[in-house]
């Protein structure tokens, strides 16, 4: 297992994470595990998802792994009940679940450099943009409706969504991912008003560029060399590199922890070596 960066105590309390079978969904379920959360672990992938689970019971915490799909809401509801009958409660809800969805990508930075290529923008499938846009932003939203429900007057109730620094500015290449990731920042911001004297606390985290399977196909080539889009991240970077993903996990434990956040609420903390605030020059 993992090492934190801090330890907060969750005891008692029962963690939701979708996409939790994922590489970020999994490393913040395990996180929740080591600080004492039952955690669901959801996800479409149950074998990812229990080899999470497992992980977190090998090391003496308590997980569950359930089958999801975050545009379902039967799906969700069906969850739910599950989760409630295994512990009783949910206080804590983790939307990790999204991400780009590849054959929505534009190839070209801009139009004037598409050279003949046959996809641009004008001949991109909208049925792939309106995917990444349901995965990313209905995906929030329908759990956030179905769990945040029976998280009213929860102790600790809060919810964490994954924003991106898409929503800051839109990056090129993926209109439908910026897009998207813009509306979440929307929505945390709105959900933490709505929810605010319910009990329930609503945050974001906006990362920057982080190394995993999912993206390294924009950022290298088949030779192992970094692409030119790759180079123009760290130079818009000032910290000068990409992240590892441990390096989210204090701000997420910050944003859950009852003690250290209880007034923070519409927060969106951007985890990205400063690329948020650096104009290039």
């Amino acid at each position: 297992m993992m090492e934190l960066p801090f330890k907060i105590d969750l005891k008692g309390q029962t963690a939701v994470v979708t996409g939790g079978s994922g590489v970020i969904g999994g490393m913040f379920a395990r996180a929740l595990g080591l600080c004492g959360a039952s955690v669901a672990v959801l996800g479409r992938n149950m074998t990812n998802a229990e080899e999470v689970a497992s992980e977190i019971r090998e090391a003496g915490g308590d997980a569950q792994a359930f089958a999801c799909d975050v545009l379902d809401k039967e799906s969700i509801l069906a969850c739910r009940q599950a989760v409630l009958d295994k512990w009783g409660h949910i206080n804590i809800l983790l939307n990790v679940a999204g991400g780009a969805v590849k054959s929505a990508q534009i190839p070209q930075d801009q139009f004037a450099d598409c050279a003949g290529d046959m996809l641009n923008f004008f001949t991109v499938d909208m049925d792939n943009i309106r995917r990444e846009l349901d995965l990313n932003l209905y995906g929030t939203l329908l759990p956030t409706q179905i769990f945040g429900e029976v998280m009213v007057n929860q102790a600790n109730a809060n919810i964490v969504n994954i924003s991106s620094m898409g929503a800051y500015a839109p990056l090129t290449r993926i209109p439908g991912y910026s897009g998207a990731k813009a509306a979440i920042t929307n929505f945390t911001e709105w959900a933490a008003n709505y929810f605010a004297k319910s009990g329930i606390r609503v945050n974001a985290i906006a990362p920057g560029f982080f190394q995993t399977a999912q993206n390294h196909a924009l950022q290298f080539n088949e030779d192992g060399t970094p692409t030119e889009r790759s180079r123009n991240i760290i130079r818009a970077t000032p910290m000068g590199r990409y992240g590892e993903p441990e390096e989210l996990l204090g701000a997420l434990l910050f944003l859950v922890n009852p003690r250290g956040s209880a007034f923070v609420t519409g927060a969106v903390v951007p985890v990205d070596g400063g690329f948020h605030c650096f104009l290039g020059v």
